[in-house]
């Protein structure tokens, strides 16, 4: 059987080398193209693929490897512009679950990274059509395609049989090739991303000899901030610009260009790629404007410009970008018309917007904020949020990302990415256009904006309102020791300003710390007569700076003393310059406690007091400086927790919830409502508990369902869309025999009518605290999980908490902790208590559910009722709707 020509396996992907190729099925008219690829093969290669010489493929030949059925028989392709560079296919052998597999790849590409990339792809294909395992057979000389094999992460098997190595691949994915997959991404993408910020020579395409246009300043800033490398302005018109020798065309470059500036008009784009093409440029940042930003038409535009240069092998920042700077010594680019220079440091930082990009960048010299890079992504047509995230991961100049952008990309993808990077460096976020994003749902919009916040919960970014309050925080982690816990001191010579500061700092979650009997001591002999020595230790408006010095070692030494916010506000003889000396040094040898400070009514409060490797930031207002080290804090304390893990669940049987779910859609093909017992049974394949219950249609089947459930009983209506606590509202409770149950059935049949066509027998659950718990397919963030406070009342008390899938040990603990639902388990005490245990698994398997099942798209629990005995819902609604058999999320390609 051949099936339909499978276009969702087309992609682009990017290579170990940075550059990218793009893949896909192969086609019948691909036949040229195989045997132009055959005709470039070296006879080494050759030899390796069939085991003989092979000068040419015979017509035979040609139509076999091109006409496959997708199915037992499946080739995929690499193309680079219009010439084919590789092919990698399996063919099944019959009746077996095992299929041979083999790879050509042009000789001039070898090496990067296709023949793995076309594996994983082929895996992929083959885990859908049934097949688990590849055979290979290879000569012992042909290390490179033993090294795919190796490096793929599958694993592998070799035997050795008359001079052929027989190789056997189980590609069920593992977490070594699952780890091994996402490596090798992490690599290929972040290599793509330093072509386009490290390049060692440059080409300005549409370098203006006008001052004032967009090339020309691109030009300008380039040449004026000692870019390392060389730089070729291009122009048709005119021989030099800006003094040095201008060339018509990127071609006529008599040198390699590795990135190519692209400032030309949105209608004249398409060839200059081709060009950069011609040349092998690695990269293209588009100042061009007129693409997404302009309407459907520039949508479509911009969809060919992503296409085309990804086809030609190149990545590209933009469209509508304002540029890209990098500090670094060994680069020092400034490629952006942004009309000011940046303060070369630690910190990267992502934005979108090129006005506000331009503001950024002025703030943050204003602040002292010392650049990385600097990376104005523009319509993110291509590389994205994401991609930027692996580079800076292992960039040795960064120490603190900072993000301002709609989106990240791929939601599930950031998350993963986050949860590894904010390990090792801290990412701040403005929440902008990603909650407005998630409001616009098409259903359940409150689910999908609340789930805004867990995301970068569960990632440990650091989520901030603003601009300003993302340098403030910025500033503390680029000049500061992450601190040890919440409990902070106040130092200050003025009073009110240090309440301030004291208020300030508890309603940013920290604690105001208890001085040490030692440090009250110190104090006492220290600091000027009227001081007050507990926090906020007030030294008065009389302090001399030695005043502050000898209070600044006291407290820097307390144990009790995790950070310290230090306030001088000038007296009419001012000494604010040698008072921030003193607390620079103080800083410097201040061990593991962060120091901030704010220095009133002085014109340069907000800069920052340098002293060895540590920056003090200073802050205009006192409660600037308690807020942001309150975020610092709480990502601190997100670092120090447990990772956590997804629990295996051994027990789970997803082939018995896959075919609940599978039987259901075949019959309603559109989604459906899970009838009661389906449900039932989709929930117990999961081991979620769900309080014994029979279907019945008639009265003689809820006199025998309430026999096989259990005496006592409720009785309740399906047909209604909300039910209540009577008969008349669709629920008998507490049926004690036959009768009491066959008088409820006639009576609600009487009244209700069409509503108890299909009716529930239940079995009474335990009294217990009543709570909710669900899932949601949200588009921006894939499966949602919810939790919190149940029964009737719930949508009116509107206390959910959510997280993102998948559901780790930790992150449950702190869903559990974080709502007010959580509150009413974990505080009972006395003769009262809850099983906690059991709801933190209910938790998780209602998380492991959705992880495997995409096509349930929603569960609702209500009530869960929990009690000393255990967790199990009375009640359950499951939706399920068809979900198209795509491309895997752990098979690699560009979104």
């Amino acid at each position: 059987m051949t099936l339909p020509y499978p276009a969702e396996w087309e992609a682009d992907v990017v290579l170990s080398d940075g550059g990218t190729v793009h893949v896909r099925p192969i086609r019948p008219d691909d036949a040229e193209r195989l045997v132009a690829l055959h005709s470039r093969l070296s006879s080494e290669s050759i030899y390796f693929r069939f085991f003989s010489p092979r000068p040419a493929l015979t017509d035979r030949e040609v139509e076999r490897f091109t006409t496959v059925d997708y199915d037992d028989r499946m080739a995929m392709v690499a193309l680079l512009g219009d010439d084919l560079v590789a092919v990698a296919r399996y063919d099944r052998w019959p009746g077996r679950d095992e299929a041979e597999v083999a790879f050509t790849v042009d000789d001039v590409h070898q090496g990067r990274g296709i023949a793995t990339v076309l594996l994983e792809h082929l895996a992929a294909i083959a885990r859908q059509r049934g097949i688990h395992r590849f055979t290979a057979e290879t000569l012992p000389q042909n290390r490179k395609m033993l090294g795919v094999f190796r490096s793929a992460g599958f694993e592998a098997s070799t035997s050795f049989n008359e001079g052929i190595i027989d190789v056997k691949l189980d590609i069920e994915p593992t977490e070594e090739s699952l780890a091994a997959m996402r490596e090798r991404e992490k690599q290929a993408e972040a290599r793509s991303v330093a072509r386009l910020l490290n390049p060692t020579s440059v080409a300005v395409i549409g370098a203006s000899h006008h001052p004032g246009t967009i090339g020309n300043e691109v030009l300008r800033n380039l040449l004026s901030a000692g870019f390392c490398g060389t730089v070729w302005p291009i122009n048709p018109h005119a021989s030099h610009v800006a003094g040095v020798r201008a060339y018509p065309s990127v071609i006529d470059v008599p040198d390699d260009v590795e990135l190519a500036v692209v400032a030309v008009p949105a209608d004249d784009i398409a060839p200059v790629v081709e060009q950069c093409a011609r040349k092998r440029v690695q990269g293209l940042l588009v100042i061009s404007a007129g693409f997404g930003e302009a309407g459907p038409a520039g949508v479509e535009a911009e969809r060919d410009l992503v296409e085309l240069s990804r086809r030609l092998g190149m990545r590209l920042i933009g469209p509508a970008s304002m540029g890209v700077i990098n500090t670094a010594p060994s680069v020092s680019m400034h490629a952006s018309f942004a009309p000011l220079g940046v303060l070369p440091g630690r910190v990267a930082i992502a934005a979108q917007s090129g006005p506000l990009g331009i503001a950024i960048l002025r703030l943050a010299t204003q602040l002292g904020v010392g650049i990385s890079t600097f990376v104005a992504i523009g319509n993110r047509a291509d590389v994205s949020g994401n991609d930027l995230l692996q580079y800076w991961e292992d960039d040795e100049h960064t120490d603190v990302v900072l993000v301002y952008t709609e989106s990240f990309g791929n939601p599930r993808k950031f998350s993963r990415i986050a949860r590894r990077i904010s390990r090792r460096k801290p990412i701040v976020a403005v929440k902008s256009g990603l909650q407005r994003a998630a409001a616009g749902e098409p259903r359940g919009a409150a689910v999908a904006a609340g789930a805004v916040e867990p995301l970068f919960q569960q990632t440990g970014v650091i989520r901030v309102d603003s601009i300003p309050e993302l340098f403030d925080v910025a500033r503390i982690l680029a000049g500061q020791p992450l601190p040890r816990g919440r409990r902070v001191a106040v130092l200050t010579n003025t009073r009110h300003p240090g309440l301030i500061a004291a208020d300030a700092a508890v309603g940013s979650g920290l604690v105001l710390a208890e001085l040490d009997r030692h440090t009250l001591a110190a104090l006492h002999e220290a600091v000027p007569p009227g001081s007050t020595i507990t926090n906020p230790v007030d030294l008065t408006h009389v302090a001399e700076p030695h005043h502050y010095e000898s209070a600044l070692a006291a407290i820097l030494d307390d144990p009790h003393v995790d950070a310290l916010i230090a306030i001088h506000a000038p007296p009419l003889t001012d000494r604010a310059d040698e008072v921030a000396r003193i607390l620079a040094a103080a800083s410097s040898r201040s061990g593991e406690v962060p120091v901030v400070a704010t220095f009133l009514a002085l014109a340069d409060g907000s800069q920052a007091l340098s002293s060895g490797e540590r920056t003090v930031p200073s802050f205009e207002f006192p409660e600037m400086a308690a807020h942001a080290l309150g975020k610092v804090a709480t990502y601190a304390e997100w670092r120090r927790r447990p990772e956590g893990e997804v629990p295996d669940l051994p027990d789970v049987d997803e082939e018995r919830g896959r075919a609940a779910v599978e039987h259901a859609l075949e019959i309603r093909p559109t989604g459906t409502l899970l009838p009661w017992s389906v449900a039932a049974d989709l929930l117990d394949a999961y081991g979620i508990p769900l309080t014994a219950a029979r279907m019945v249609t008639s009265l003689d089947d809820a006199i025998a369902g309430a026999e096989a459930v259990g005496y006592p009983v409720c009785l309740k209506a399906t047909g209604l869309r909300r039910v209540a606590r009577s008969e008349a509202g669709g629920v008998a409770l507490d049926l004690h025999d036959p009768d009491e149950v066959a008088g409820a059935y006639q009576r609600m049949s009487e009244a209700l009518g069409p509503a108890m066509a299909e009716a529930i027998v239940q079995r009474m659950a335990v009294p217990g605290v009543e709570l909710l718990a669900g899932l949601r397919h949200v588009r921006l963030f894939g499966p949602v999980v919810s939790f919190g406070l149940g029964g009737a009342f719930a949508d009116a008390i509107g206390d959910t908490s959510s997280a993102v899938v998948p559901l780790t040990d930790v992150d449950v603990d702190e869903l559990l902790e974080g709502s007010r639902a959580g509150a009413v388990l974990l505080e009972a005490d006395g003769p009262v208590t809850y099983d906690v245990p059991a709801v933190r698994d209910l938790l998780l398997r209602l998380g492991r559910l959705a992880d495997d099942l995409p096509e349930v798209a929603e569960v609702q629990l209500n009530p869960v009722l929990v009690s000393a005995s255990g967790a199990a819902a009375v009640d359950a609604r499951i939706w399920v709707a068809p979900v198209a058999l795509g491309v895997p999320d752990e098979v690699r390609r560009l979104g």
